[in-house]
């Protein structure tokens, strides 16, 4: 599985707060960022828990 994050992120930092492992906030973007090409398996389901709830709907997620 892979994730991105789109320019519509609204820099609320909710997926860096539930899955730190995964997201990171960028200062000079003003936006979240993926770590990771591919998703751990052990973190698919967090990963999909935070695009749930994204409320500018910018994780967008690759099966």
């Amino acid at each position: 599985m892979k994730a991105s994050i789109t320019k519509q992120c609204m820099g609320d930092r909710n997926c860096n707060k539930l899955c730190p492992e995964v997201f990171e906030y960028d200062e000079g973007q003003l936006l979240s960022i993926v770590k990771f090409d591919e998703i751990p398996k052990h973190l698919e389901g967090i990963v999909r828990r935070a695009a749930a709830e994204c409320g500018a709907n910018a994780i967008v997620i690759e099966e």
